[in-house]
């Protein structure tokens, strides 16, 4: 029940952060705010490091480049295609990450994935055209940056599996943060607007909410089976829908419903068969 209560936590410290980098994007370009969501996440991270002693150290600077990269770019993504897109719409879509790692597992680190597991994922991926309906008009760019969010967030979920155990969690977070902000800063110059106050308060909760969001995901799956956990955490879409409603007027259509209803029922079914063979996935760091 605490894995539970925390993941309901993530979920609707998730929902506030996109209602702020909505009203934010109308602005501020989305580099720039994954600069400053990577700056004043690393801020808040510090104390915490210096008190723990050898949180610094690693040997594995090259993974954590990779993991920066890959977090920075899904970061990105993620906020565009909440900019640009129904916020039901993609939240439904954030679901296809379980599905793009089984396919990663298999083809990088050679992970054996039995009849079941792959006709959960192939199913999935039918949620997904579900979705977004091929033929029925034109795609919008939104839609596929927001697979981009889901394929690079995947890598992620490998490159965890793989890193040492040796690499604590204040280690990475840490390595992650001064990365990603390497990494965003001459692309948020290219386009920087200077924020007024309000947009400063609403980035900085931005920030606040991002990381309440990663800390509660990552404690949520520690606490409890993963089987039971991850289910809550489709309460995001309920919680996305219903704010897109009030707050923005979006109505999702039916395609979406349906289509995330198979993803959800997918991605339950990996998690479910996961923590049966004992071997469920260490949940990756939000990139939001």
């Amino acid at each position: 029940m605490r894995g539970a209560v925390l993941m309901f936590g993530s979920g609707l410290c998730f929902v506030f952060m996109a209602i702020l980098i909505r009203l934010v994007a109308e602005r501020i370009d989305p580099l720039q705010m994954a600069f400053l969501r990577s700056l004043i996440g690393w801020i808040i991270l510090l104390p915490f490091v210096f008190t723990a002693a050898g949180t610094v150290r690693t040997s594995r600077l090259g993974m954590h480049l990779t993991r920066a990269a890959l977090g920075t770019l899904a970061m990105f993504c993620s906020y565009y295609a909440i900019a640009h897109m129904p916020l039901a719409d993609y939240t439904a879509l954030s679901f296809t990450r379980p599905l793009f790692a089984t396919v990663f597992a298999v083809i990088i680190i050679k992970e054996i994935v039995r009849w079941r597991r792959w006709t959960a994922t192939l199913v999935g991926f039918l949620g997904v055209l579900v979705m977004v309906r091929p033929g029925a008009g034109s795609i919008e760019p939104a839609t596929f940056i927001a697979l981009g969010e889901s394929v690079a967030l995947a890598l992620l979920i490998i490159i965890v599996k793989i890193m040492p155990q040796s690499e604590r969690t204040l280690t990475m977070m840490f390595w992650f943060g001064a990365f990603a902000v390497a990494i965003t800063f001459l692309p948020a110059v290219a386009v920087w607007q200077w924020p007024t106050q309000i947009e400063w308060l609403m980035l900085v909760g931005m920030a606040i909410a991002g990381v309440l969001s990663q800390w509660q995901f990552i404690l949520a799956f520690r606490s409890g089976e993963a089987s039971f956990v991850a289910p809550v955490d489709y309460v995001r879409l309920i919680s996305a829908a219903a704010i897109g409603f009030v707050v923005f007027a979006e109505v999702p259509v039916i395609w979406t419903w349906l289509g995330a209803g198979i993803i959800m029922a997918s991605t339950f079914y990996i998690m479910r068969r996961e923590s049966r063979l004992g071997r469920a996935p260490k949940p990756p760091a939000q990139s939001s």
